[in-house]
């Protein structure tokens, strides 16, 4: 079984090249989907295949740089991006990213990375589900009582509202975003965009797990804007990322290309999928995403801690975060296939009334 295994030339190891085809190919429509680079499944996913840490962050960034790109043109066409907000937070996306790379350096030369870089993630994770699940649950809650008075349920209705506060900070200049609908300080994104920029040069995650659900929750962007103005930003950190990681030798160009080339077909599928499933059960699927993924470095976690099981454990990990890209993949590939069969019904019973 050699031939399904690719020796990558700058890391040095032979890696199961399949399973870098699932991860680009899956990780595609995902990222798509959630308005995500993916890579919060790619770096785990890379370090799972054999990449040390700092090469599966370094891979993972050049590799989400250029998916994000085609999510981004075609998010663009449906006018899901909000170019205004997304330039503010450039800057400051860059800024944290190349502290965050400085940062995962250090901790490599210390022999700590991969064992700071996995209980980041876990951190991470856990508290990402647990504002994505109390939201849903607060709206669900809010949806009852307006049912239990009598009255109708809103349909922009959303759980939590941290961003209607945070927009009344009258810290100047005061900014207005029509393509969000949001006026605010400017130095709340610019803020928000150094915390996700310094996560995203840390853990290799470009800023798109946590950039996404702070435009929702701390903005207040609808979520279909904040799915496409998060992947514009994930775009240019992705840029600046990759070409810092370079720099500093941990980027490996096979691995780039093998994920990319199911990664262009991945993002195109999973942007379409948008339109039709709605904002609040995208950010459902997204928190049991998370909660599949945090899983996954969990066991990694584990395995490291108790040798004796740790070759089955690292199967195990290697089996979830693979399954999980798949199963999610097909869940939102069917999306995608009965949404375009019921707008072509529609389309030919709208020409036969005619």
């Amino acid at each position: 079984m050699d031939w399904l295994y690719v020796l990558m030339p700058i890391v040095g190891v032979k890696v199961f090249w399949p399973g870098l085809v699932i991860l680009g190919l899956g990780v595609g429509i995902i990222g798509g989907f959630f308005g995500m680079g993916g890579a919060w499944m790619v770096t785990p996913g890379l370090n799972i295949l054999g990449f040390p840490m700092a090469f599966a962050i370094g891979t993972d960034i050049a590799h989400m740089s250029g998916k994000s790109l085609i999510s981004t043109m075609r998010h663009a066409k449906f006018g899901n991006v909000d170019y205004k907000l997304g330039s503010v937070m450039v800057l400051g996306t860059v800024c944290g990213v190349e502290c965050g790379s400085r940062i995962v350096m250090w901790l490599e030369r210390m022999g700590s990375v991969a064992l700071y870089v996995r209980y980041g993630y876990m951190i991470l994770l856990t508290v990402i589900a647990w504002v994505v699940f109390s939201d849903v649950r607060q709206k669900q809650k809010k949806d009852q009582e307006a049912r239990a008075a009598g009255r109708s349920v809103e349909a922009l209705s959303t759980g939590l509202e941290w961003h209607k506060k945070l927009q009344q900070l009258n810290i100047p200049p005061i900014v207005y975003f029509p393509k969000s609908g949001v006026r605010c300080s400017v130095w709340l994104p610019v803020t928000i965009a150094l915390f996700t920029g310094l996560l995203a040069g840390f853990l290799g995650i470009g800023g798109g797990l946590i950039c996404m659900p702070a435009l929702i929750y701390l903005v207040g962007c609808p979520t279909h804007v904040a799915v496409g103005t998060d992947l514009f930003g994930v775009m240019i950190s992705g840029l600046y990322g990759a070409a810092t990681y370079s720099y500093k030798g941990r980027v490996d160009l096979v691995a780039v290309f093998i994920m990319l080339v199911g990664a262009a077909v991945g993002a195109q599928i999973g942007t379409v999928a948008t339109k039709y499933v709605k904002g609040y059960a995208i950010r459902v699927y997204f928190g049991l995403a998370v909660v599949g993924c945090g899983i996954s470095v969990l066991l990694k976690l584990l395995g490291a801690a108790y040798l004796p099981v740790k070759p089955a454990l690292d199967v195990a990990a290697t089996i979830l975060i693979l399954g999980l890209v798949t199963a999610l993949s097909l869940f939102i590939l069917l999306n995608f296939l009965k949404g375009v069969a019921e707008e072509r019904k529609a389309r030919k019973e709208a020409y036969a009334h005619v």
